[in-house]
């Protein structure tokens, strides 16, 4: 049952990430590279929190 909560952020976060990422490339689009290198670290990070979740829901499984 309590896995059934954790996808919800699970979801949120992988939406998160992929804003990100299509924020990132409209900056890289207008040109604007400090923009996108910024989103893009943010991105990377949201990527880091979904691994983190997966992972533990991995572990909780098994």
């Amino acid at each position: 049952m309590l896995s059934f909560f954790k996808s919800v952020p699970l979801k949120k976060l992988k939406k998160a990430h992929a804003k990100k990422l299509e924020q990132a490339m409209h900056a890289q689009r207008k040109g604007d590279i400090r923009s996108f290198a910024t989103i893009t670290s943010e991105a990377e990070e949201l990527k880091r929190e979904i691994q983190k979740l997966q992972q533990e829901s991995a572990q909780e499984k098994a």
